[in-house]
């Protein structure tokens, strides 16, 4: 049986018990407006931003000035990663854009988790903490009840493009099995190489965000709104096939 928790409520678009999330750094930058509508439009659940500060990780990406001129363009959530040393500097400016998620590494906040993440739930914001693949579940042992989302990095952050690393498998399962056994209702998200290769493997491991970019979603065609039906219709097929394999096994 897989780890997935199947009690888990379908999302009315697609009709499946997990989330879809775009990477909007692997979208076509110089139309974001219109890409961030055509998601929308195509059963995408939430916009998955990607704040670097060239220091945390090697690159730069977005940042809350691209997200100030596309918030109120679409109505989908978005989940702002912040790859960044210091990510208590740009909370205010994402809780005066009124984003609906906040992710933090859990290697930026050991002296000042707590606070920061009691911060972004006094201001109504669901918050996430990223665990990079070489960083151990038990670091979120004593945060967990501040938190509604654990991203799972199975790539190293930073870069698209990079192979999946297969470990962080064993690693989702763990977590998976952590939340039944504890009764807990986070999320666990799975970000980097998530795609035909690795969908079944990460949603039997017992994720339920999948944060696709431009191997999972947008490489599928130049016509992003057919390269999302196709993406959810491939997820569509698989989450079949789990249900399928699972009920030969009961």
């Amino acid at each position: 049986m897989s780890i997935m928790q199947t009690s888990r409520p379908h999302c009315k678009k697609h009709g499946l018990p997990f989330k879809i999330s775009a990477s909007l750094m692997c979208a076509n930058l110089g139309r974001l407006e219109e890409e961030v509508r055509i998601l929308e439009e195509t059963g995408i659940d939430l916009i998955h931003f990607d704040v670097m500060d060239g220091h945390f990780v090697p690159n730069l990406a977005l940042s809350p000035l691209i997200l100030k001129a596309i918030k109120n363009k679409t109505s989908l959530p978005f989940d702002v990663h912040l790859m960044v040393t210091n990510p208590e500097l740009y909370l205010s400016q994402l809780f005066e854009l009124k984003v609906e998620y906040i992710t933090l590494h859990v290697e930026t906040i050991y002296n000042s988790g707590t606070r920061l993440l009691r911060a972004i739930k006094n201001h109504g914001v669901l918050c996430g903490v990223a665990l990079n693949p070489l960083t151990p579940i038990s670091y979120v042992k004593y945060i967990y009840p501040y938190v509604d989302k654990i991203t799972l990095m199975t790539v190293d952050p930073g870069f698209s493009g990079q192979p999946f690393i297969t470990t962080t498998l064993n690693k989702t399962k763990s977590l998976a099995i952590f939340r039944r056994r504890n009764k807990l209702s986070f999320d666990i998200e799975v970000d980097g190489s998530i795609n035909s290769a690795t969908f079944e493997h990460v949603l039997a491991a017992g994720a339920n965000i999948l944060v696709v970019g431009e191997s999972g979603l947008f490489s599928r065609h130049e016509n992003h709104a057919l390269a999302a039906q196709l993406l959810v219709d491939e997820l569509k097929h698989i989450w079949e096939k789990i249900q399928q394999s699972t009920c030969t096994k009961e």
